[in-house]
């Protein structure tokens, strides 16, 4: 062990000395950008075809949007991104992994960061000073470590009962008005717009370390997340919208999740259509059958998607997000929305 440290020479702060900075949409126009990609090819064409489809699910006052998010561009720079389009009335409800909504929202909003480094670096450097990297970003394991922790205590502080992610992300919310370091994160913002946010596999994050915490303190009286219940709630919300689009970025459970609401509700008996619109930003394959479960025009073979107005964008998110979102809130239809307040339907 001795020798092997003598290869290393960094320090922890040398690795963590500069922040990812989120990038801010409403501080440039991409209208003209759009436009332009319009009468390109390849990705160029596709981005521009997903921001007028995006338009047009915001334009639709009888379409709900739900934003689904898997991957780590949050970490990344994009998690004002998704904030925004909370704040200018851009989605309607989320459905994301926990490691989006608390490994990297919930996390700087403890006053956290993210931070710049390397995809070449040595990882083994990187483990003796206790530094975590997603691709070319670094965490400080230490405070990964503090943040489940604190959801661990704001679990102890709960009725033991069994709750959604939905309605613990809800406690979360609460906890971060009186206690957020960072004010604006995207669990705050979408507690105070009335934005449901779902984590089908919520334990997988920083989540599931801190509720084990919890368990483990309170092994008799303790709270349980229903992910049964929530996807009730998720087909409630599915059932009682006339139209609904969907915005995903990357694909797994959280894409599956949401697509499945319209054959829960077949389940059910209840009429609903297909998604009307759909979009995913995604740079996995469809040769192995997955493409993040499934192209959008495979998804209709299952019902779950009118192919009508599809776009699958195969780009890295955080090349694309910024100028399809920039294009949404310069066009401003979103101030002809009325909220939806959909965690209103759950009181």
């Amino acid at each position: 062990m001795s020798d092997k440290k003598n290869l290393f020479h960094n320090k922890k702060k040398d690795f963590l000395s500069k922040e990812v900075e989120h990038i801010d949409i409403t501080s440039f126009d991409a209208r003209s950008i759009i436009s332009s990609m319009e009468k390109m090819s390849f990705v160029s064409r596709e981005t521009a075809n997903a921001a007028n489809i995006y338009n047009e699910m915001i334009k639709d006052k009888d379409c709900t949007i739900f934003l689904t998010l898997a991957g780590s561009t949050s970490a990344a720079g994009c998690m004002h991104i998704y904030r925004d389009m909370v704040k200018y009335n851009m989605i309607d409800a989320i459905v994301a992994t926990g490691a989006s909504i608390i490994d990297m929202d919930f996390f700087e909003a403890l006053g956290f960061k993210h931070y710049q480094g390397s995809q070449f670096q040595n990882d083994s450097e990187l483990r003796e000073n206790y530094i975590d990297r997603i691709y070319d970003t670094y965490i400080d394991e230490n405070e990964l470590q503090m943040c489940d922790k604190i959801i661990g205590e704001i679990a102890d502080s709960l009725v033991p009962k069994s709750y959604t992610s939905r309605e613990f992300i809800k406690e979360i919310g609460k906890y971060l008005k009186s206690n957020a370091k960072k004010k604006g994160s995207l669990i705050e913002m979408a507690y105070d717009n009335n934005v449901p946010i779902f984590c089908p596999a919520f334990t997988d994050s920083s989540a599931g370390f801190g509720l084990v915490l919890h368990q483990e303190r309170n092994p008799k009286k303790h709270i349980t997340i229903d992910s049964i219940r929530e996807f009730r709630e998720l087909t409630e919300i599915k059932i009682k919208s006339k139209g609904s689009g969907l915005f995903m970025i990357g694909g797994g459970v959280p894409k599956n999740f949401i697509q499945d609401t319209v054959i829960c509700a077949e389940l059910l008996g209840k009429e609903v259509d297909m998604h009307k619109y759909a979009i995913q930003i995604t740079v996995a394959d469809s040769r192995d059958g997955a493409c993040s479960s499934s192209t959008l025009k495979e998804a209709s073979s299952w019902g779950k998607v009118d192919i009508t107005k599809e776009q699958m964008v195969f780009a890295e998110a955080t090349s694309v997000l910024p100028l399809i979102i920039s294009d949404a809130y310069h066009r401003a239809e979103w101030k002809n929305r009325e909220r939806k307040n959909f965690s209103n339907i759950f009181k």
